[in-house]
């Protein structure tokens, strides 16, 4: 068999158990709540496994190990900004936003700024970041298939927007939690028995590693000085605040049974998490030694035919080919969700189609629209794609749940001004990105990495505009905080 063969056919088993286990969930799936939030019954250790699952995108399975290897060791604030994101949100966000009683992020805004306004604003953010999301997992997709098996590009992207459909259109959060949770352990031993393997061989080589006095090894990012270090908080920043403010991250929490096991469930991420990204970086290491022209994005599908000769090194190519598709699937699913439940709510509201069903045409529009752009779209950069929906997210997300959970004060008017001029100023960096046109020196830097300076500026206007409108704060905003920040045992002892 050869390497497409072999390619092809661990694309199909992985599409196939992905079905399997979707239409075995739809079992468990009858209620509007079992679709939105799996009627908040799943426990800690599978919900941690299924948060796994889909916030290990194609940036985590394809994008670290390329831009560690094209600019060396300083892109590891990538995995490291990724994973802290959750100690974050344990921290100061995952069991006050359970305890909301919320199922979306602008479910919360609404309660707790008491403005239909924010609802709708929050509702625009969801489903732009969660399509800026998407596209590039639909593109990933495109690049493995096409890598692997010679198939055109779009192909991937369909195959995958396909599965996804039918498994959030079959049984939403209820069927897609068991398939993330499978699929979190799929790509761990998809990366983890190749590197195995590979370092073993790599070791009975005896080839030198890569020398860490290297300069190229650790090249600062952007020229270094100045530059580089701003570029590199900016980096940080958008990692570790914006995880927070992902609709599909954020959705999760919602399906805990309470504000305890959102932090149980947050601390098991943090430990899944860690173990993933000790393995991107192996594939790099080894791409520096063995590599010799690979194209970055390609790295981890190419490296175990480099190494190994033969059958050997075919069938680690197609174990690894398995688990970047299980990424591209999971992370799709979940932000599909995320996505369609926000649409259900806000653009059915007040129609005839309502419940389940609403939920399904919504389904629809929230994968065909991202599938679409990626297929029609130039390619972009997997991890630097997903890298702006994190400058996005922080940029608005994270002032709104920190300041509404925190702060007394906050007010509508505040919460609309510092989301607008969050999503504003990131979004001039996006667009500055996507786009072919290019500056030079602090202007491309500034615009390139937002994050540093439009998280902050979100927070002051929020901030400022909520002082200077302290009397629309909302009269039911004690009663709510105390309902956000009481422990449900403490509660449950005064009822």
């Amino acid at each position: 068999m050869t390497a497409e063969a072999l390619s092809i056919t661990a694309v199909v088993l992985v599409a196939l158990t992905t079905l399997a286990i979707g239409t075995w969930g739809l079992r468990f799936s009858r209620t509007t709540s079992d679709f939105f939030v799996a009627s908040r019954t799943v426990r800690p250790g599978l919900n941690a496994s299924a948060i796994g699952g889909e916030y290990l995108s194609a940036a985590s399975f394809l994008g670290v190990a390329g831009l560690v290897l094209v600019f060396g060791a300083d892109m590891l604030w990538y995995p490291v900004g990724w994973t802290a994101g959750y100690l974050v949100l344990l921290v100061f966000v995952a069991a006050p936003l359970r305890r909301s009683g919320a199922y979306t992020l602008p479910d919360f805004a609404e309660a707790r700024l008491a403005s239909t306004r924010v609802r709708s604003l929050c509702s625009l953010l969801v489903v732009a970041i969660g399509w800026l999301y998407l596209v590039p997992q639909f593109q990933g997709a495109g690049i493995t298939l096409s890598s692997t098996t010679g198939a055109p590009s779009w192909l991937g992207a369909v195959v995958v927007a396909a599965v996804v459909l039918v498994n959030v259109l079959s049984g939403g959060m209820r069927s897609i939690t068991f398939v993330q949770a499978f699929q979190y352990w799929l790509k761990l031993t998809a990366l983890l028995v190749p590197a195995i393997v590979l370092v073993g061989v790599w070791l009975d080589d005896g080839r030198p590693g890569p020398s860490v006095s290297d300069a190229a090894w650790s090249l600062p990012l952007g020229e270094g000085g100045g530059q580089g270090l701003y570029l590199t908080w900016s980096l940080i920043i958008a990692t570790f605040l914006g995880t927070m403010g992902l609709p599909h991250v954020v959705v999760r929490y919602y399906t805990n049974p309470d504000g305890r096991a959102a932090r149980r469930t947050t601390v098991a991420v943090l430990g899944l998490l860690g173990l993933f990204y000790l393995l991107p970086p192996i594939y790099s290491a080894l791409g520096r030694v063995y590599s010799d022209g690979t194209a970055p994005d390609v790295l981890v599908l190419e490296l175990p035919m480099l190494i190994v000769p033969g059958i050997g090194g075919e069938l680690l190519s197609a174990l690894v080919t398995a688990g970047a598709f299980a990424a591209f699937l999971s992370t799709s699913s979940g932000l599909s969700v995320a996505v369609a439940g926000v649409v259900t709510q806000d653009v059915f509201r007040g129609t005839r189609i309502t419940g389940v069903r609403a939920f399904r045409v919504a389904g629809a529009i929230a994968v065909i629209t991202p599938c679409t752009a990626a297929v029609l779209a130039p390619d972009l950069g997997i991890a630097k794609a997903v890298g702006l929906a994190f400058a996005v997210a922080a940029s608005t997300f994270c002032p709104l749940l920190l300041l509404g959970i925190w702060w007394r004060g906050l007010t509508d008017v505040g919460a609309i001004a510092g989301l607008l001029t969050g999503f504003i100023a990131s979004g001039i960096g996006v667009t500055y990105s996507l786009s072919s046109w290019t500056a030079s020196g602090w202007v491309d830097v500034l615009l390139s990495q937002p994050a540093a300076w439009a998280v902050p500026l979100a927070f002051t206007t929020m901030y400022a505009v909520s002082k200077a409108t302290a009397s629309r704060v909302p009269g039911h905003v004690r009663r709510f905080m105390v309902r956000l920040h009481t422990p449900e045992a403490v509660a449950l002892d005064r009822g």
